[in-house]
């Protein structure tokens, strides 16, 4: 969500600041701001709207020269978008940018007002800026403010602060909230994520729960709850700063569409050896022999990758999965057994939800397991166990390569535990492993059908609602279709297992309403033919996805993507690419913010 970015060191900080704001864009939000520290004191600017908005007032207004500053991108959550509630918010003292929330705000508000305070917002940030001000006059030094106010705040946050009479520095504090710390020659960074380190440092390291941290130009302390100062592990960012440029591609999520037969192949590559799934050390086969049910908990794109893992992994181990939506598996007082195992599956590893779904696991002794695209990510240091996903850098909000290559590890996982347990012969574990691998270039014909999928969503540019339907895998790719077409086309659509739709959702077809039927599975090909004929005699207008040598009745469809055979139970991988482009097209057929849509944001890292 929020993003932020800081500097201490030599440069002029504002160039620093905003080049930072830039590569965070892509985590959605709804206003800009910055802060510096100068001779005159902390001097703020903010305004709604994009980084442009900001940029402009700058020109108009601008800041004095600092070496020292901070700055952030807020995704409202309490307050409306405005000027007056976006970040920085300054007291007389100090400067806060915050991630996060905090949950006993109103509280906290309360009896700050009896003390005097007066509030300009609505936002629970300036009630933490109000409280640390409180706490430094207090106390009189940084750290010490930063430890009392942690006693008193509920919730999460990830703070840089500035304090007007300590020049050149920035402070940190993390609790739920992700920080990294960035290292350079005579300067030092934090952001909330890598890509905004990339320019300047591929040097950094991650703050962990609780602890605080000073910049000061190059130097680097941190400490630990108490404010006994912490050696921090130094960490090596393996992207190249261009990784997070989408080059000469129209947009990132274009840019990542066309990039899953590469990311896909060093999936595969990563965990494959001899024709079989090489997980260990990561996931030892002991575990896998002696499982009882397998919990596959996420969020989004997340848990509809979890929902075709789950078929993977009981049609070939045999094992008992479950579905977990994170917000719900928290809170629903779950059955956990001994022998179980709880998978977590995040692009980010940041995201809150799954994060505590993890930390209720691990506190009922279970054991987990973390399926996460970043390295030194939240969710891949607090799991037991993590396999990494080799996606790279996802700049668009909507996730494309991520759940490919989180399909693809849960299927390695599925057919690993096929084999250690005998569920299936050896043989035909190596024929499917062989199978997935060949995948990455069965992909790439479909990429070849872009103008096809850009004509298909010409149908559905001006379509007000929209049905996605199919049955078994075809329904999970349908909720991941469905939410691909909402989120970045704002068209209202659906998703239904096929044989639900004449149970109440059929009412709502009529004459020209648009259905995107899935039909790749032989045993219900057939019984999904049939709800897609009682759609179709009701005026549906019908896109069809569908194998190769399926047999399509005339005038079932008006139109037909025809999909490379492969081995059913893989198919989607291929199924996702089409649905994937039609969200796209119709996306810019329409004139939205494709990578940024309204109101979303990358990695939801509130509750």
């Amino acid at each position: 969500m929020c993003g932020i970015i800081g500097y201490s060191g030599y440069r002029a900080c504002l160039h620093v600041l905003l080049e930072g704001l830039e590569k965070l864009e892509y985590r959605g939000y709804d206003s800009a701001g910055v802060a510096v520290l100068a001779a005159e004191g902390i001097q703020a600017r903010k305004a709604q709207g994009r980084l442009s908005a900001l940029e402009k007032l700058l020109e108009t207004s601008p800041l004095p020269a600092a070496d020292c500053g901070i700055g952030h991108t807020r995704w409202a959550t309490h307050g409306a978008p405005s000027d007056r509630n976006s970040h920085p918010h300054c007291t007389p003292h100090l400067a806060v940018v915050h991630n996060g929330i905090v949950e006993n705000y109103a509280a906290l508000r309360t009896e700050l007002k009896r003390q005097g305070v007066e509030f300009i917002t609505e936002t629970d940030t300036e009630v933490l800026a109000q409280l640390l001000e409180s706490c430094y006059q207090r106390t009189g030094e940084p750290l010490a403010a930063l430890q009392a106010m942690a006693a008193r705040v509920e919730g999460s946050y990830g703070l840089a602060v500035l304090f007007c009479d300590r020049p050149g520095q920035v402070y940190l504090a993390r609790r739920h909230s992700p920080l990294i710390v960035g290292y350079g020659e005579k300067e030092c960074f934090v952001a909330s994520d890598i890509p905004a380190l990339l320019p300047y440092t591929k040097e950094y390291a991650v703050l962990d729960e609780e602890e605080m941290a000073l910049l000061d130009h190059g130097r680097v302390e941190v400490y630990d709850p108490q404010g006994r100062p912490v050696e921090k592990e130094h960490l090596t960012a393996q992207l190249p700063a261009q990784a997070a440029d989408k080059g000469s591609w129209p947009h990132f999520m274009l840019k990542e569409i066309f990039e899953q037969p590469q990311v896909l192949q060093d999936t595969l590559s990563t965990y494959v050896a001899d024709d079989l799934p090489n997980l260990a050390p990561a996931l030892p086969d002991k575990l896998l022999q002696n499982l009882g049910t397998v919990h596959l908990v996420g969020c989004g794109t997340a848990m509809h990758a979890c929902m075709v893992g789950k078929t993977a992994i009981e049609s070939l181990a045999r094992v008992p999965a479950q579905v977990e939506v994170a917000s719900e598996f928290r809170y629903r007082d779950p059955i956990l057994l001994p022998g179980d195992l709880v998978v977590t599956v995040s692009q980010s590893g940041e995201t809150s939800d799954t994060l505590a779904a993890l930390q209720l696991a691990k506190e009922r002794g279970i054991p987990t397991l973390a399926i996460v695209n970043v390295p030194g990510s939240s969710l891949a240091r607090a799991a037991d166990m993590v396999l990494y996903t080799q996606a790279g850098p996802e700049i668009a909000v909507a996730s494309t390569k991520a759940y490919s290559v989180q399909l693809a590890v849960l299927y390695l996982i599925a057919i690993r535990m096929a084999w250690a347990r005998k569920a299936l012969p050896d043989a035909r574990c190596r024929q499917l492993t062989r199978a997935l691998c060949a995948i990455p270039a069965m992909q790439q014909p479909l990429l070849g059908k872009a103008e096809e999928m850009k004509m298909a969503a010409q149908a559905l540019q001006n379509a007000s609602d929209l049905f996605f339907v199919g049955r078994g895998m075809d329904y999970s790719l349908s909720l991941e279709g469905s939410l691909k077409l909402k989120e970045i086309s704002y068209i209202h659509s659906e998703a239904y297992a096929a044989g639900e739709l004449k149970h109440g959702t059929i009412s709502l077809v009529t004459d020209g309403t648009p259905i995107v039927a899935l039909a790749t599975q032989s045993a219900v090909y057939e019984k999904t033919l049939s709800n897609v004929k009682e759609a179709r005699a009701r005026g549906a207008r019908v896109l069809l996805l569908c194998s190769q040598n399926a047999p399509v009745p005339d005038a079932l469809a008006d139109e037909v993507v025809r999909l490379p055979q492969c081995e059913e139970l893989l198919t989607p991988l291929l199924t996702i690419l089409p649905l994937q482009l039609l969200a796209y097209y119709a996306s810019v057929l329409r004139g939205c913010d494709v990578d940024r849509p309204r109101n979303l944001a990358k990695s939801v890292t509130v509750e």
